[in-house]
């Protein structure tokens, strides 16, 4: 008896295991009560093979709604039945398949600007949209007319009635709310935050038309700050007479630590030179937005360059600032020039900045004799400064800027000896990342400087050369009345942190005090790295003019950290 059980409890567990593993293989087969159109079945990737019957049910009810996406408006499920065991068969009434769709509109509602961002096919009075593209078209034609401030708006379709010829037609109906404008502003996680920043910078202002859209774009405009970050997505508070926008932002560091270390021989001594570089940049520790930046350079043959400016941003709550500017250069024992600026500037927009003002120089000659063929003279010179700048900024913790854009002119006068020359200078820059995927870029940037004057003097002339302008050459070395450097690197990064890249950089120069025109040449290689203590870059370059053979002593080796604190 004892064994009988146990048999029957086997027979049991057998027959059940059984059942569930034809539960699990259960197929569903597609049948139309009409003719089925020729490859409909291919085109839904339909799922043969189902676990058990209620997911197979489900498929099938999925199955009428994505025919009628597709515009099989009046198809039908009609049934379901058992084949077999494991094989069912649903069976579809399909009907017309309707491809397009003509809907009527109101040119009070809707204008063809608008609706040319969703139909090709504009009349009067109508418009023609592909049936599997209703959702999708109007779902972007209900975000431009909330985008424009009717926040609450609703677009949706009625009066859907068939053509006698197949066709399908429609109202489009728009329900308006009540139009949305910015009534208060609140800053949450950065209580100091310099609000004029929101205003003037990212373009948020009180009375603006709200715009979900908008806002997003202009709370991530704030991130190319540097010394602000979004926490989170901007959120709205919609009361029934106003509107309140939170932003939600933090202080981030962004103070920078910049210095270089450079190595060449001397051409004469054959003895190992070095080069200092250091550079300062202290932004919003007084949570004003300002900026205080110290620069020294020196090349290791007593040519030494200082700079100090300070830029204070958007005056009494205006998008006005003030910007001032002092610099040191000094030649050996040939001569000295210093550099006054003031200038006022203008935010047009996030990316684009304005601004005018005054620059002076004053140089002197330190010689005690003259040199022939060296043109140094006392003078002072005034200069009223216009200029422009556009920076758009990428996610990039190595290459934070993909487009730099500025272009300066000096209109004004050299004083020497009594006499009064009228001089113009131009100062332009270009620079561009052109990200070929994710770890691959090539970075251009051109920079370009003219003096235009009767007369030159070799104290008042342009310096280039260097890290910063075309390497493989000291810095500040060349000394020229017009000058254009082509720099262009091939990038190769490897993950967030590490990156090399080639080094090609083209120059041309003329110095109409010696009554030079010269090519030069610049190539290299080099690697920068994300460490604890900032950005580390080391550059191999070895520079030569057009008329030089190569030689290997000419390399340059530059050393560089950006450390921010």
């Amino acid at each position: 008896m004892k064994h009988i059980l146990y048999i029957l409890l086997y027979l049991n567990i057998y027959a059940g295991f059984i059942h569930v593993s034809n539960a699990q293989n259960l197929q569903l087969t597609i049948k139309g009560e009409d003719t089925i159109p020729e490859g409909l079945i291919d085109s839904l990737n339909i799922d043969s093979n189902y676990k058990n019957y209620q997911s197979l049910k489900q498929a099938s009810d999925e199955l009428h709604l994505t025919l009628s996406d597709i515009g099989y408006i009046e198809n039908e499920l009609k049934s379901i039945q058992k084949e077999n065991d494991s094989i069912f068969i649903a069976t579809f009434y399909f009907g017309t398949r309707f491809k397009y769709i003509k809907i009527h509109y109101s040119n009070v509602d809707f204008s063809k600007k608008e609706l040319i961002q969703i139909s090709s096919e504009i009349k009067d009075t109508f418009f023609i949209l592909p049936f599997e593209e209703i959702e999708n078209s109007l779902q972007k034609l209900n975000a431009l007319k909330t985008k424009n401030g009717n926040t609450f708006a609703r677009i949706h379709l009625e009066e859907i009635t068939i053509n006698s010829n197949s066709t399908l037609s429609a109202s489009l109906i728009l329900t308006n709310g009540n139009k949305r404008t910015i009534d208060q502003i609140i800053v949450k996680g950065y209580d100091k935050f310099p609000k004029s920043f929101i205003k003037y910078y990212a373009g948020v202002k009180i009375g603006n038309t709200f715009s979900k859209e908008e806002i997003i774009s202009q709370s991530n405009a704030l991130n190319s700050l540097g010394f602000v970050s979004n926490i989170k997505t901007p959120e709205a508070l919609f009361k029934k007479d106003s509107t309140t926008v939170y932003f939600y932002l933090k202080k981030e560091k962004d103070n920078l630590f910049d210095g270089i270390l450079g190595f060449s021989t001397n051409e004469d001594s054959q003895k190992l030179i070095f080069n200092g570089y250091l550079n300062l940049e202290l932004n919003n520790n007084l949570n004003f937005g300002e900026q205080f930046i110290l620069n020294y350079k020196a090349d290791g043959n007593d040519q030494q360059n200082f700079r100090v400016k300070t830029t204070l941003p958007y005056l009494l709550k205006s998008p006005f600032g003030l910007g001032l500017e002092l610099k040191i250069f000094k030649r050996d024992s040939t001569f000295v020039t210093t550099e006054q600026e003031i200038q006022i500037s203008y935010q047009i927009n996030p990316a684009t900045n304005s601004y005018v003002g005054y620059k002076g120089y004053d140089s002197s000659n330190l010689l005690d004799e003259a040199i022939e063929g060296i043109a140094i003279e006392d003078y002072n010179s005034k200069y009223i400064v216009a200029g422009a700048s556009y920076k758009k900024h990428q996610k990039n913790i190595l290459f934070p800027i993909k487009t730099n854009i500025s272009l300066e002119t000096e209109i004004g006068a050299r004083e020497q000896k009594a006499l009064k020359e009228s001089q113009i200078k131009i100062n332009g820059n270009l620079h561009y990342i052109f990200n070929l995927n994710y770890k691959n870029s090539i970075f251009l940037q051109n920079s370009t400087s003219i003096l235009t004057s009767d007369s030159f003097l070799t104290n008042e002339l342009f310096r280039f050369g260097g890290i910063n302008s075309i390497r493989g050459f000291n810095e500040n070395s060349i000394d020229a009345s017009m000058f254009s450097v082509l720099n262009s690197e091939y990038r190769y990064q490897f993950n967030e942190g590490i990156y090399m890249h080639s080094i090609i950089d083209i120059a041309y120069f003329e110095n109409q005090v010696l009554s030079i025109k010269e090519k030069l040449y610049s190539f290299g290689i080099g690697v920068g790295m994300q460490t604890k203590a900032g950005i580390l870059k080391l550059n191999f370059a070895n520079g030569k003019a057009e008329s030089q053979e190569f030689n290997f002593s000419n390399t340059k080796i530059h050393l560089s950290l950006s450390s921010r604190f």
